[in-house]
């Protein structure tokens, strides 16, 4: 019997219960996100050994029989996903090549040496948070959760200032799922065009930033990545680094004010700042559903057959909240669980080599918000709202007040 494929909500309102009603079909099932069939991956070992499978491809125009057949076409809300041409769809020694060509941006010294600067922009924000007058809203993801990291990113890469707002704009619009073709198309071309006018701009004035050493390294056989290489690389930076730490943030924030004494915990010593983290990434991954990967091959697993040039999409969101590895309490936040394992960065090849930079911005920005101001809480708990979008896992906004009154 042929099972009907579970067409995805693309609003995101409920990520999570979504989830569920996907699970329960079975650890990979058939899904359809906006007329395009995919297999969602929601258990946590099925998709961890596919994440490793070498028979598991990013690459369309290889192995995505729907896309190389033009089934799959620009009109397609989520074709700026799969066409760009990065370490995002690379495969193979393709993969290898651009990620060794982009892996000197990412050096431990590299990231490490931001701290004092990332502590700089946290600070900044949290007075400006502080001269919010007694009793006031504030908004804690766009007064807080959003701008560390876009900060820290477009310093990163080295972008103008006047060029920050009309980037963040673009981001923004990237993970809309809900927009139309013409305008996601239209935004992608935006972006491309304000990443375009970086590269060259860093060309002549190249300094101590991603963007420069992007431009100046090569390998050992002299190659560099080529001028569409460079360019889909840095969008792939500040799109999947802002959107991940943004939602990363705003769960953490979320989840200790709605749980009392787990934050009386960690202000206490009796967990880390660590174990907050992990244990947000566990229980609410930032990025819920990630387009796309393909089967290079006809592929088994646990009795489901994936047949070759169809799509795989990685359920990170469902794959932390997987009973069979977090038992009972899979649905439940709790910072003292001893295993936190999740999949929300990836795993493998493609695991994000962003990573440690999320986690230090994470590490930096949530004692010094909770510290800062001991009183913190929701404005009203029951009314946040999801971001618009199946793709992004996180909140339109997080009233909050800094003060018990």
């Amino acid at each position: 019997m042929t099972i009907e494929p579970l067409a995805l909500d693309l609003t995101g309102v409920d990520i999570q219960g979504e989830n569920a009603r996907i699970r329960a079909r079975g650890p990979v099932t058939l899904v359809e996100l906006m007329g395009v069939p995919a297999w969602s991956v929601t258990d946590a070992d099925v998709l961890k050994r596919l994440l490793a499978d070498p028979r598991v491809s990013k690459d369309p125009a290889q192995h995505w029989a729907a896309f190389g057949n033009g089934e799959v076409t620009p009109e397609w809300p989520l074709f700026p996903w799969v066409a760009a041409t990065n370490m995002f769809t690379a495969y193979g020694a393709d993969h290898r090549r651009l990620r060794k060509l982009v892996s000197p941006a990412f050096t431990h010294r590299r990231t490490m040496a931001l701290r004092p600067r990332i502590e700089e922009i946290v600070n900044t924000l949290l007075d400006n948070l502080a001269a919010t007058p007694a009793g006031e809203t504030v908004d804690l993801r766009e007064g807080f959760a959003y701008p560390v990291p876009i900060q820290v990113l477009t310093e990163l890469m080295g972008v103008p200032e006047d060029r920050e707002p009309a980037l963040r704009v673009c981001v923004a619009r990237f993970f809309d799922t809900e927009i139309s073709p013409e305008a996601a198309g239209a935004n992608y071309l935006e972006m491309f065009g304000l990443i375009e006018e970086l590269v060259a701009f860093k060309r002549d004035n190249p300094g101590d930033d991603m963007t420069s050493v992007l431009i100046a390294t090569r390998d050992e056989d002299g190659e560099r990545l080529t001028e569409k290489e460079m360019v889909d690389t840095l969008m792939l930076v500040i799109n999947a680094g802002h959107e991940t730490t943004v939602n990363l943030l705003d769960q953490a924030i979320v989840a200790l004010l709605t749980h009392p004494e787990q934050l009386a915990a960690v202000r206490a010593g009796e967990v880390t700042w660590d174990d907050v983290i992990e244990e947000t990434l566990r229980y609410e991954a930032p990025v819920a559903h990630l387009p796309l990967r393909y089967a290079v091959e006809d592929i088994e697993i646990d009795g489901i057959h994936i047949p070759k040039g169809q799509a795989i999409l990685a359920s990170y969101a469902a794959a932390g909240r997987d009973p069979k590895l977090h038992g009972e309490t899979s649905e439940s936040f709790d910072i003292t669980r001893v295993n936190k394992d999740h999949l929300s960065f990836g795993h493998g090849v493609h695991h994000c080599i962003g990573a440690p930079l999320a986690r230090l911005e994470a590490t930096i920005a949530l004692p010094a918000l909770f510290n800062r101001f001991p009183d913190l809480h929701l404005a009203d708990p029951t009314a946040l709202s999801p971001v618009i979008g199946f793709i992004s896992n996180g909140h339109r906004d997080l009233p909050a007040r800094l003060t018990a009154n």
